[in-house]
This record gives C-alpha cells, structure tokens and sequence, in this order.
C-alpha cells in the first residue's frame, strides 16, 4: 500500500472526473455519456498511476538514486520490498489498465490501443530504460501530456467519442497542476538528485526559477478556469482552490527546502482536488 503512494491517487481521478464533466451535453444529437466506459476509464487511469508509482520506486532502487530520500518512503531503497516484487506489481498494474483499455477500445475505436500502449510505455521509461526520460528534464512534459490531457480528453472521448475543445482546455487545466505536484516533489529533492545525476527538470532550472515555475503553473490552472468558462459558465466554481493555494505558493517563494516542501506537497494536492471538483461539477452544469 505504502509502494502504490495512495496520497497520489487523487491525480489518477481528478482528470477523470472533470472529462466526465465535460462530456456531459457534449453527446452528438445530445446523447448521454456511456457511464460504464467513465467507470473503466478511471481504472485505467488509477492502475497507470499505480503502474508509474511501483515502476519508479523499482527502477530508481536499482539505480540506488533513491539511496537518500526526503520524501516519501521507496520500497526497493529501504528494502521493505525485493525490486523483483516491485517489478511484478508494476507490470500488474500495468496489466489491469491494458486489460480496461482493451474493453473500451473494442467497444469505440482500435486506436485507443496505441494510445495506451503509448501510455505504458510513457510510464516505464520515466525512470526505467537505458535512458529514463525522467532523468532529462522531461518527466513534466509526461505528466502535462499523460495525466492531464490524455486522460482528460480521453475520457470525454469514450463517454461520447468526441474530442471538444472544452476537453482540451480542461484537459490543460489538469496538467498544469499535476505538473505543479512534480515541481515541488522535485523542487525538494533538488540536492540529492544533482548528486546522483538525475537532472530533473528542477536540477536543471535551479531552485530560484523552479519555484518561479511552480507559481506559473498554479495561477496559469485558474487563468485556464476562466477560459473554460468561456464554453460553460459554472465552470468558474473551480476557483474555490484559489484561496487553498495562496499558502502554499507562499511558502515555495519564500523559501521552503527539504522536508518543509512535504506539507506544500499536500497543500498542492488539495489545491488539485478542490479544483477539480469546481471544474467538473462546472461543466457538468453547464452541460
């Protein structure tokens, strides 16, 4: 349970939820979302978040970059679990979303096969591999693209099979603040990870300009909202998370290093969630 890091769970369902909200009265000839398929999109959207948390606490152990940790415990680093056990919970993981996304691509198109084995395969190489992209500087790209449109507009796809603007947008949303998730969790491990030669892309920016990033991504999701708005006017509900976020934005300007980053982990987390309950209610109002 610990390996699967349920705190980050919430990431898995928020871009689900607000595609779900999306997709309501964007049915051609106004027909209703196909709930089921929501159902197994959210499946598929967990087993890969649980997927990518088991794969990188195996590949990251076996590299011994997880050696000395701030954060959350790693089962491999620590021993708690063998890599060979944590490498079978990963490709299970990885299973259980292949086999949900099989249903909904025989029940919509084939193509989902290959946004899913894209998908897997995006999750493995993040710190897996010869060379883990997460290592390069690009691991927000994967979150941005993955945990935020992907998933988002993915599931207004299958409720509906279309792909709106809306979703797009929301979709955008998402990412930013799961991006916002990453930034701080790598913000905190800036010394330890510039010393095994992980260069995230906070190691590469440096700290100043990583909590400047962090900023941008937070304000740049509640600028996204009143965009959204545009399409469906209650959408505007997710700025309830705007006064949760002043906080923790506060606390990364003004210095925050190390285990402090932890609560501001959780603060962002709860920013995220907030949001995405505006969000998705919003647009399921105004749908």
């Amino acid at each position: 349970m610990a390996g699967a890091r349920p705190r980050t769970l919430p990431a898995a369902i928020v871009p689900v939820a607000v595609g779900a909200g999306c997709a309501v009265g964007a049915g051609i000839d106004g027909a209703e979302p196909v709930w089921w398929r929501v159902v197994l999109a959210a499946v598929v959207s967990l087993a890969l978040q649980i997927g990518v948390n088991y794969a990188n606490d195996y590949s990251d152990g076996v590299r011994g970059t997880d050696d000395v940790r701030v954060g959350p415990v790693r089962l491999v680093a620590t021993g708690l679990a063998t890599p060979s056990q944590v490498k079978r919970a990963a490709l299970l993981s990885f299973g259980v979303a292949a086999v949900a996304g099989l249903v909904l691509a025989a029940d919509t198109t084939w193509w989902l096969l290959v946004v899913g084995a894209v998908s897997i395969a995006a999750g493995w190489l993040y710190t897996g591999g010869p060379k883990p992209y997460g290592y390069l500087g690009l691991g927000e790209v994967f979150v941005f693209v993955f945990f935020g449109l992907v998933a988002t507009v993915g599931t207004v796809f299958v409720a509906v099979e279309q792909i709106t603007a809306l979703s797009l947008v929301a979709g955008s949303i998402v990412g930013c603040l799961a991006c916002a998730l990453l930034v701080i969790n790598n913000l905190r491990d800036i010394p330890t990870d510039r010393e095994v030669g992980k260069k995230t892309l906070a190691v590469r920016l440096g700290d100043g300009s990583t909590r400047v990033l962090y900023v941008v991504l937070v304000a740049g999701a509640f600028v996204l909202v009143t965009v959204a708005a545009l399409w469906r006017v209650p959408i505007l509900l997710g700025l309830i998370g705007v006064p949760l976020a002043v906080g923790p934005c506060r606390r990364v300007l003004g210095g925050a290093t190390g285990a402090e980053l932890i609560p501001v982990l959780g603060a962002t987390g709860k920013v995220q969630l907030a949001v995405g309950v505006g969000v998705s209610l919003g647009a399921a109002l105004g749908g």
